[in-house]
Formats: C-alpha cells, structure tokens, sequence
C-alpha cells in the first residue's frame, strides 16, 4: 500500500479532510435529535423546534454529499494505484523469458494480471474510505458515550473490544479458500482462452460436445471452490450479527434503567440507543472491510508469487554492433526439459551473408532461432552475434538488432500506423509511406480510405496473407537490423504474392545478414550458403551453389527430387535403409 499509494498523497490529505469532515457531521446529527425530544417532551416553541428540525436535515444533507466525495476520491486514488501495480505486472511479465510463458496460458496471466489487481483495486479504493473513516466514527461515539454517561461508555466499550478480538481471530479464515477461488478462475480463463482459440480445429473435429464436458468440468470445480470460499467469508458477517444482537439489548436496558432512575432524560435515552445504532455501522464496515481484506490477502499471495518469479536470463552491459552481424555458434546443445533437441550445433556465418536453414519439421530450426533471439540460453556452448556473446549483451540491444518475420504475423486492433510501428509515436508519416512503397505495399496503402490511420482488425482479418507478410517486412526495414530471420514467410502464399514476396525478401536482405528457413526449396534460391540440419545436428554446411552442383551432397539430391523438403528427406531415409 505505501508503494502504490504513496504518489497519491495529494489526494489522500484530501480524502483525510472529507473524512472528519463527514464523521464529525455524523456524530452531531444525534445531538440535534435529543435536544428536539426533550425540547419537545419540555413544550418549547415552534420555532425552535423547527429551527432544530432545518439543523437535523441540513446536516444530514451536507452528511451525505461529504460521503459521497470521499467514496469518489477513495475509488479514483485505488484505481490509479492499481493501474500502476498492473503496468508493473505487465512490464514484469513481459520481461520474462520463455521458459514461464511456455508453463501459463494468457487466460491464466489476464486472470492474474486484471482479476487478482481488480480485487485489489477495490481493496485500494475502499479499505482507506470505510476502514479508516469507521475506526474514526467508532472512536468519536465511544469517546461521546463517556462523556454522557460513564457506566453506558465502558459497558460499550467492553463490548466493541469483544467485537473487534472476535474479528481480529476470524479475519483470516478464509484466505486460504479465497486464494484456492482465485487459482480456479485463472484455470477457468485459461481454459476458455485455449478452447475459443481452437474454436475452428473443435468443430471440425466433432470435439465440441466433449469441450462442453471438460467445461461444466471447469465450472464445477470453480463454483465449488467459491462457494467454500463465500462461506468462510460469511462468518464474520454471522459473527457480528449474533454480538450485536446482544449489544442492541445490553444499551437497552441500560437506557431504560437510567430514564426510570431520572438519572437520564427521554433524549439523552435515545441518544444512547441512536450512538449505538451508529456503532454499528462502522463496526459492520469493517467486518465488511476484513472479508475484502481476505480477498485482497489471496490476491497479494498470487500478485506477489507472480513478481518473484524471475528470468533465468541474465543480461550484460554490452551493446551490439552497428552494420550486418556476424553469426558464430560453437557446440550449442539444448533440451526443452528431458527431449534434446540441438546436440552440438556448429556454424558461422559471416556478416553480410544469407544461410538457408533447411530440415524437417523438429529438426530444431525454429529453435536455433530462439537461442539467437534469447529466449533461451544453451545448456552448453556458445551464442555469438557481431563478436558479442549473447549472455554479455543488453537484451533491448539485442532485440532491436535482431528482426523476425515468422508465417504468424501478428496484428492489433489498430491503425496501419500503430501495427506498422508498435505505437511508438515518434517515426514520421513520411519514413512509413517509403518503407511500404519499398516492400511493394505501396499501392494497398494508397487504395486504403484513411491511410496510415486505416483501422485493421486484430488476426489480420482485413488483409490477405501476402499483404500480413509484407507488412511484416516493413516493420523489420523500420527497425534496420543487422541480423534478419525469416521462419517458413512463403508456406501459405499463393504463386503471385511469393513473386511480390520474393522481391521484398531481396530488399529487405541487402547488406544484413539473413537466417531464411523453408521447406520449399525455391525460398533459398538466392541465399549464399545453405546448413541442412537433422536430428537437432547439422548435416550438411557450404555454399549453396558448390552444394548444388555436388551429386553426393544433401542438397542436391533434394533439388533434383523436385518435391518438398519433407518429402525429399523422407524418399532420402528410405533409400538409405534400403
């Protein structure tokens, strides 16, 4: 709370001042009401009565609107201190690698991220309101009660301190439940992530009844897990019922014994009933206020489990070099978990130069990318980019030296502008205009009714898939990096966009260097070199024109094949058992 809380100081004094304000107005307001009963019971004039009747709802008035400010500067300074805790959670989770990301789905994260902070933002936005306003009412009504009548003051105050032990021993009860209600809604979020994300592959498949199944599944466990939850919370609630109950009888009978001993007058008797009517409220505010508490208790448990999760990637000081990168890997081995998957990887590639990267489908290709991107680090061996090894270089260094296009891209609900820069504001119009002519998107951008400030759906869902990949050329020439790698860019084009793609991917390769890995054999026709892998390992290594005019080598057997890479290394394995 101090962290987040803190910058808002400003407006917490003012909160203070809205505060006694209001709680001061509410201790008076029952003076008002015993003067005019015993004003009344004693024949006093109209006019006074009416002068005292004017006080009783001006002042219950100015009451109410005193609430109501302090209720709207209590929410706005817990959401703008909850919005700060989920800018740091999201600026956290982003900063972690793959490693976390691979164990949690994003319905899981959002759950945590919105959902447990959103449980906090009301425990922000009210706890310092009612909490700290109603230990300010308790305190003034008791402090009141002794004044009038000492015997009433310490009776009722020998029953708030039982009500406040009581609490005190409960308010924890229930956190460990709420906490495992929480853990089952981010299971229930992420589960409904995943299925609307394969809502397609479900329906062909025939799945969806099963889906359906494994959801009420979900629910079950969420709704049994919250209502556990819900009843523990409850018992504070039973709790304070049940005390004052027995405190509403304790004040009055006492009110009663002293207005029969002419120790009190009718007034002052319903001033103690009143005081302890409003000794309730705050009392039941704060009962109100712990079962928030044992919300926000599981929710700091889970905020605070995510920020001590920390990346295994530890970065260094060093910058990359400017101009295309050299590639240098020696014996880089990796395993995603028990499963291998690169065994003592060796390869350069000088600056400038474009590699083919080509292998079946688990070869270990995408995740020779990854290693270069730093993802992930090697179990063992080394990742060298421009003479740098990759564990001694920032990681902002590293990512803007280094630009991918996968056969995914990735688009927001956005302008053309704020999907081609990543809504960094500050490159001109002008620089996007050019880069999109350069990769030959010139014309859609021309044909588009706003331009730059063209909305595009989220998915792509507006441009075709040639169009996506170019768009995503032109976000890697913004970026001018040294070292470019392009992950399958033609597998799902058809042959007139791979010709328009074909040219982007020559200006986009010009003076950088290039990873292009493909199946299809036309993709690494204008590459320098070409690296077969196979088995996590690499095959075959060399210029891509010496390897095609070999007759032994892998290569060649595949151009001369002429079918895909998969295929060819299929027909190639069976020879060889042959």
């Amino acid at each position: 709370m101090l962290r987040y809380l803190g910058p808002q100081r400003g407006r917490a004094v003012l909160l203070a001042v809205l505060l006694l304000a209001s709680i001061g107005l509410q201790l008076f307001v029952p003076q008002i009401l015993r003067y005019f009963i015993d004003a009344a019971q004693q024949g006093a004039a109209l006019r006074s009565l009416l002068a005292a009747a004017g006080l009783f709802l001006v002042a219950a008035l100015v009451t109410q609107l005193l609430s109501a400010a302090a209720t709207y500067v209590g929410t706005d300074v817990g959401w703008a201190a909850t919005n700060r805790m989920r800018a740091d959670l999201v600026r956290h989770v982003l900063r972690l690698d793959m490693r976390f990301h691979k164990d949690r789905t994003p319905g899981e994260l959002i759950e945590r991220i919105d959902g447990d902070v959103t449980a906090l933002s009301n425990f922000f936005s009210q706890f310092a309101v009612r909490v700290f306003g109603a230990a300010l009412l308790l305190l003034g009504i008791l402090v009141l009660l002794w004044l009038e009548n000492a015997w009433v003051g310490a009776a009722l105050t020998a029953f708030t301190l039982l009500v406040m032990v009581v609490m005190n021993r409960a308010r924890e009860f229930a956190v460990p439940a709420t906490r495992l209600e929480r853990e089952a809604s981010a299971q229930m979020f992420g589960f409904i992530e995943e299925r609307l994300a394969g809502l397609d592959d479900l329906r062909a498949s025939g799945a969806g009844n099963y889906a359906m199944y494994r959801f009420r599944t979900v629910l079950r466990d969420f709704f049994v897990k919250s209502r556990r939850a819900w009843v523990g919370r409850s018992q504070l609630w039973l709790l304070t019922m049940g005390l004052f109950a027995v405190g509403y009888v304790l004040t009055l009978g006492m009110a009663v014994w002293l207005f029969g001993t002419g120790a009190i007058s009718l007034g002052t008797a319903y001033l103690f009933f009143q005081y302890m009517t409003m000794l309730e409220a705050p009392i039941d505010q704060i009962t109100q206020q712990m079962q928030e508490l044992q919300k926000a208790g599981a929710s700091v448990i889970r905020v605070d489990e995510l920020l001590r999760e920390h990346s295994v990637l530890e970065e260094g000081p060093r910058e990359l070099p400017g101009g295309p990168l050299g590639l240098d890997l020696e014996g880089v081995s990796f395993a995603y978990g028990d499963r291998p998957v690169l065994r003592a990887v060796n390869l350069r590639l000088a600056p400038g130069e474009s590699l083919g990267l080509l292998g079946r489908t688990g070869s270990g290709k995408t995740t020779l990318t990854r290693l270069l991107l730093r993802l992930y680090d090697p179990q063992s061996g080394s990742v060298r980019l421009g003479g740098e090894d990759l564990r001694a270089v920032r990681l902002a260094s590293l990512r803007s030296r280094v630009g991918v296009v996968t056969q995914d891209v990735q688009l927001f609900s956005a302008s053309v502008r704020d999907n081609l820069t990543f809504f960094d504001a500050s490159i001109p119009d002008a620089r996007l205009c050019a880069v999109l002519e350069e990769v030959g998107l010139g014309y859609w951008l021309r044909s588009l009714p706003d331009g730059l400030d063209t909305p595009l759906s989220a998915g792509g869902g507006s441009l075709s898939a040639g169009q996506a990949q170019l768009l995503a050329f032109a976000r890697v020439l913004l970026r001018d990096p040294g070292l470019v790698i392009l992950d399958e860019p033609s597998s799902r084009l058809d042959p007139a966009s791979e010709a328009l793609l074909q040219r982007a991917i020559d200006r986009l390769l010009a003076g950088r260097t290039a990873i292009v890995i493909a199946h299809r054999l036309e993709t690494v026709a204008r590459v320098d070199r070409v690296a077969v892998m196979g088995d996590g390992t690499i095959l075959e290594e060399g210029p891509r024109a010496a390897l095609a005019l070999d007759p032994h080598s892998r290569f060649a057997r595949m151009l001369r094949s002429g079918r895909d890479l998969d295929e060819a290394q299929e027909l190639e394995l069976m020879e060889e058992k042959a």
